[in-house]
C-alpha cells in the first residue's frame, strides 16, 4: 500500500491569538464533573484506573500525581488501554472508577477498555471530543469538549477538575484550596497563549540544534514525564519519523546517560512540583557532558494571572503547552508535515 507523502511544510504555524474554545468548554463542565465525583465517592469509591493509549495516556500524567500526592483514600493506577485489558486487574469491578481519554474517542483499544471495565462492574468515565464517539456511546459519562485547536488540551482540564472533585469529595482537599486551583485552571487558557509566545525563540533554538542529531533524548521528571514522553513518541516519532526516547529524570541517570557525550542532544523539561530536585540533579549531570543539552524550565516563564503560590499546579500544562508548539517547530525546521504517516490510521495493525 502506497503511503501519501504531503508536501513540505516551509512556515512556522502561527500561534493561536485567542483563548481555546475546547478548553472553556471543558471548564464549564465543572458542576457536571463535580457532582459525579460526589457521586461516585458516596457509593464508595475503592480505586482509579487511568487508562489510555499514546496520547490518551501521557494525557493522564497530571491527574495520577494530583492523586498520589493527595490522596490516602483514593488508589490510583495509570495503564495502557491493552494492558489493562489484558492484565484485567485483580481489585478491578464495583467501586472502581475507570477514566478513558481519547481526543478522536475511536482508539480500538481504548474503546474496547470501556466495555471491558464496564462488564467489570466499574463505572467507567471519558474525557473526548465528540458525544457520539465510540468511546462516549462505551462511557457511562463522556466530559466532551468540541474544539481540538489551539494552545492547551481540553481533556487535561477536565481531567484536572475530576482529580479536585474527587479530593474535594473525600475530604482530602478543603475549599478554600479547591478554589485556587479552580482559578487556576481558568487563568490558565489565556497564560498559556504567553508562555508560548515568550518560548518562541527557545522553542526555534531547540528545533534548529537538533535538526541533524541522529536520535534525540527527552527527559522530565513526576508528571512532567509525561510530557517527555509526549514529544519523543507521539511528536518526533510518529509525526516526525525521528529516532527519539524518553526517560524519567531519575531513571535516566540509571543507564540512559552512559550514551550521552559530546554533543549529544537531549531535551530536559523542568517542572516546579515537589519532583524538581530530581529533574535539577539530571540537570546538573548534563551540564557538565553534553554540550548540546536543552533546558525548558518552567521557572523562566511568567504566568499572567497566575497566583505565585499556583505555579507548581500550573507548570505541568505550561509544559505541555510549549512541548506542542516545539513539535511544530520541528515540523518547519524539517520540512515533515506533522500529518505525514507511514502506518497509524493507514493499515491494519
Amino acid at each position: 500500500m502506497a503511503t501519501e507523502i504531503l508536501p513540505p511544510v516551509t512556515e512556522l504555524k502561527p500561534i493561536p491569538a485567542g483563548r481555546r474554545a475546547g478548553i472553556d468548554r471543558a471548564l464549564a463542565l465543572r458542576p457536571a464533573i463535580e457532582a459525579f465525583a460526589t457521586e461516585v465517592v458516596g457509593e464508595g469509591l475503592r480505586n482509579v484506573y487511568l487508562v489510555g493509549s499514546g496520547g490518551g495516556l501521557l494525557t493522564h500524567e497530571g491527574l495520577q500525581y494530583l492523586l498520589e500526592t493527595r490522596s490516602g483514600k483514593i488508589p490510583t493506577s495509570a495503564i495502557s488501554a491493552n494492558e489493562f485489558i489484558f492484565r484485567s486487574p485483580a481489585a478491578l469491578g464495583r467501586g472502581s472508577l475507570v477514566v478513558l481519554a481519547s481526543n478522536t474517542g475511536t482508539t480500538p483499544e481504548v474503546v474496547e477498555a470501556a466495555r471491558f471495565a464496564k462488564a467489570r462492574g466499574a463505572t467507567v468515565a471519558s474525557a473526548t471530543r465528540l458525544a457520539d464517539s465510540a468511546l462516549a456511546r462505551a462511557s457511562d459519562v463522556a466530559w466532551t469538549y468540541g474544539d481540538d485547536t489551539g494552545i492547551g488540551d481540553p481533556k487535561e482540564f477536565a481531567l484536572a477538575l475530576l482529580g479536585l472533585a474527587l479530593l474535594r469529595a473525600s475530604g482530602e482537599m478543603d475549599a478554600d484550596e479547591q478554589a485556587a486551583h479552580i482559578r487556576t485552571l481558568e487563568a490558565l487558557p489565556s497564560a498559556l497563549i504567553d508562555v508560548v509566545r515568550q518560548g518562541e525563540d527557545l522553542n526555534r533554538t531547540i528545533a534548529q540544534g537538533c535538526l541533524s542529531a541522529e536520535v534525540i533524548y527527552v527527559i522530565g521528571g513526576g508528571p512532567n514525564h509525561g510530557t517527555a514522553y509526549g514529544l519523543s513518541m507521539c511528536y518526533l516519532q510518529e509525526m516526525q519519523w525521528r529516532h527519539a526516547a524518553s526517560f524519567d529524570s531519575a531513571e535516566f541517570l540509571h543507564g540512559a546517560m552512559e550514551v550521552v557525550a559530546g554533543d549529544q542532544p537531549v531535551i530536559q523539561y523542568l517542572g516546579e512540583e515537589a519532583t524538581r530536585p530530581i529533574d535539577e540533579r539530571a540537570k546538573r549531570f548534563l551540564e557538565k557532558y553534553t554540550s548540546r543539552a536543552f533546558y525548558v524550565d518552567s521557572k523562566d516563564f511568567r504566568m499572567p494571572g497566575i497566583e505565585d503560590a499556583e505555579r507548581p499546579f500550573a507548570s505541568h500544562f505550561v509544559l505541555d503547552a510549549l512541548m506542542s508548539r516545539l513539535a511544530q517547530h520541528f515540523e518547519a525546521v524539517s520540512g515533515h508535515d506533522l500529518k505525514n504517516r507511514r502506518y497509524m490510521f493507514k493499515v491494519e495493525y
